[in-house]
């Protein structure tokens, strides 16, 4: 049985499935399909078969299992699950299995998930396209010659491909958002703090968010309200209860003030994908809401600031990957100088290497104030250019990639292009505010296209109510847009 989770969760808590009938459904998919779109690292089949069963036996105890009862998720492979490998798709991870959950995964088990495996990623969450892994690529589920996006393509392929109706992904930069749009699904990238980073492993802390992805906003939503509120175990955890969205999702956008970014409808995105932008803006207009144009004028130098700011937390992040405490140790060494260098080595990929080295050098000393201290006085200009388009308007529109999923290869050999896939999502990261990404027809080659809804902190019950309208008018597209 398939369908949306809310279909599945209700079903089963109805006694109309069950929830190993659910799972069964979804590994044999998996099994058929996996093999050739590798969203998966790790199917966790036995781990899900027994939670399914606990889930079964309380429905037959006239017990409710929790919002998600029975509803199989993915996680992605940076997301810490007690004695299962956990490896951000690196090999100086090889061998590791926590002893404790992420918070995240708690929140899942607790509403009545079934976790059915760890999704590929970009190493270290450290990419656009999910091609950096350690264990190969993951490929698109509407063309298997095009990338899914990154870094969270394993997760986003994984819903895309109906393996499950909803995964975890993170977002530094656009890893949720950037691979949702590309396959076609809707991901989310909450307020900072929003949702606890406990037992996430960090790539850049400042900017780390995990968040759903999913087949509809109405998913989630629900998904975001199981996995949000705070955490005492993580320090930079909001004091704020779980957000209450789904209640919201009804209530239209009359009267809303809409901005489209003038910064982020032109030059550099292609014409299908601005076509489709436009169109999303129209339909909220036609929804009620007024829609306006507003420069948010700093967002152009967010790439530049980003790829300063993000590579200096993860030098200081993935020093601790030396050999001695988990994962690979490279043999051979006379001494632990050489064997902290053959293991570093040996362990992290060409990209990780490229963005520690480059955050060591904007950390040292005599280029710390020139390049890391600039990068973050453009990133309070950032905070206050959104601040001021937010005294304008209610929520932002843009589009979520500059383009459609692009062909596996087409940019490995030039890092700069790869990081332009994020030009539109990172300026959400840099402030700390949420923003959605929602399918919204197709462009070139008939190929998936998300547009993508920004909003102050704390407001994602408003970005919601608009993404709830730019979704339903999704259906009354045409079929493609091809522009010249």
């Amino acid at each position: 049985m398939t369908g949306t989770a809310l279909e599945l969760a209700a079903s089963i808590r109805e006694g109309r499935a069950t929830a190993r009938q659910v799972l069964e459904e979804h590994l044999a998919l998996i099994a058929t399909r996996d093999g050739e779109l590798h969203a998966f690292n790790e199917v966790m089949a036995e781990t899900a078969r027994a939670a399914a069963d606990r889930v079964d036996a309380a429905v037959g105890q006239g017990q409710d299992p929790g919002p998600l009862a029975g509803v199989p998720v993915a996680l992605k492979d940076n997301l810490c699950t007690r004695g299962v490998p956990t490896t951000c798709s690196s090999k100086i991870l090889a061998g590791w299995r926590p002893p404790y959950d992420a918070t995240v995964v708690t929140r899942l088990a607790a509403a009545g998930a079934l976790v059915v495996g760890k999704t590929n990623l970009d190493e270290f969450a450290m990419g656009s396209s999910t091609e950096n892994s350690a264990f190969g690529p993951t490929r698109n589920p509407h063309d298997p010659s095009r990338v899914p996006g990154g870094s969270s393509g394993g997760s986003a392929a994984a819903v895309a491909a109906g393996f499950a109706p909803l995964a975890l992904g993170s977002d530094t930069g656009g890893s949720i958002r950037q691979p949702a749009a590309l396959c076609g699904v809707v991901g989310v990238k909450p307020t900072y703090g929003a949702v606890s980073r406990y037992g996430l492993i960090a790539f850049a802390s400042s900017l780390d968010q995990i968040g759903p992805i999913a087949t509809s906003v109405d998913d989630a939503a629900l998904l975001l309200e199981v996995i949000g509120g705070h955490d005492p175990l993580d320090s930079t955890s909001l004091d704020q209860p779980p957000p209450d969205l789904r209640t919201q999702l009804d209530r239209g956008v009359v009267g809303l003030k809409v901005g489209l970014v003038t910064e982020l409808t032109g030059e550099g995105i292609a014409p299908d994908v601005a076509e489709r932008t436009r169109q999303a803006a129209a339909a909220l207009e036609a929804a009620g809401a007024t829609v306006r144009e507003v420069s948010v004028p700093s967002v152009t130098y967010g790439l530049s600031a980003y790829y300063l700011i993000a590579p200096a937390e993860a030098s200081s992040n993935l020093a601790r990957y030396d050999g001695v405490r988990y994962g690979l140790r490279a043999p051979g060494a006379e001494d632990i100088t050489e064997m902290y260098g053959a293991t570093r080595a040996a362990g992290f990929g060409p990209e990780v290497k490229r963005r520690i080295m480059l955050g060591t050098y904007a950390l040292s000393a005599g280029y710390y104030d020139a390049y890391y201290g600039k990068a973050q006085k453009v990133r309070t200009l950032i905070v206050r250019d959104f601040a001021a388009a937010y005294d304008q308007v209610d929520v932002l529109l843009s589009p979520t990639a500059p383009t459609v999923a692009f062909e596996l290869g087409a940019k490995t050999a030039d890092p700069m292009s790869m990081y332009m896939n994020d030009v539109c999502t990172i300026p959400s990261n840099l402030a700390g505010h949420p923003a959605i990404s929602v399918p919204f027809g197709t462009g070139s080659g008939g190929l998936p296209v998300g547009v993508q809804i920004m909003a102050p902190a704390l407001a994602e019950a408003t970005m919601f109510r608009a993404a709830a309208v730019v979704e339903a008018a999704a259906r009354d597209l045409a079929p493609a847009v091809e522009v010249a």
